[in-house]
């Protein structure tokens, strides 16, 4: 445990997780500077506060998506002294790539359902209080996967990106050979090149072309 009490600001949509995240910080003897809703409010109280650490739901109030994530992106632009530890139920694995991506120090990305011990989770938040990490290991294999999709993206001709767009728009192969001026021998054979270059097994036609589009839409901005 620190030498002095940690200060933090919680921000949770659900009032009785976020006033249960209250009583177990004070609890453990820290002090609550701030406990709010969403985004805004979050990033308004890290600014007046500047506390130690700052817990974080992915997905807040108004739109319920990214925006507790989003929020943390900021602060650990704007304040790169405050420690983030982001406790949510999902992996945003391009945000988390994003937070991460230029210093993990004074991170932290727990699940909610496989936190399963109130001193481990505690003993985490004060490490990243003092610029440690604390990362679920669910959470770095599935920014490694993204990470594979992404370089195997990056192999893809600029012919074969479009087809590969094309598909995920769900054209015909007919269809993507009107689109890009090319016969529809010159589609297959792209779309097989797309199909090596994923790394995907000859087990069908149909359900390579399915997670050829997958892969392609895993890559998109949300």
């Amino acid at each position: 445990m620190p030498a002095s009490p940690l200060r933090l600001v919680i921000a949770e949509d659900s009032v009785l997780l976020r006033e249960g995240l209250r009583r177990l910080v004070v609890d453990e003897g820290h002090i609550v500077v701030s406990a709010v809703s969403n985004g805004v409010d979050l990033l308004a109280a890290v600014a007046r506060f500047r506390p130690d650490t700052a817990i974080v739901d992915v997905r807040m109030p108004p739109t319920f998506s990214d925006e507790g994530i989003r929020a943390a992106i900021e602060i650990r632009r704007a304040y790169p002294d405050v420690g983030t530890m982001v406790l949510s139920q999902y992996v945003e694995e391009r945000y988390a790539a994003e937070l991460l991506a230029e210093n993990s120090s004074g991170v932290g990305y727990l699940l909610k359902d496989r936190v399963a011990d109130v001193a481990d989770f505690m003993s985490a938040v004060e490490r990243v209080a003092v610029g440690g990490t604390a990362l679920d290991p669910e959470v770095i294999s599935q920014i490694l996967a993204r990470s594979r999709h992404r370089d195997r993206l990056a192999e893809l001709t600029v012919r074969e990106r479009e087809a590969l767009t094309a598909m995920a728009q769900g054209h015909s192969n007919a269809a993507i050979a009107r689109q890009l001026v090319v016969s529809e021998g010159t589609v297959e054979k792209h779309i097989n090149a797309i199909f090596g270059k994923l790394g995907l097994a000859t087990d069908g036609h149909n359900h390579r072309r399915v997670l050829a589009v997958l892969t392609y839409l895993a890559e998109q901005p949300r």
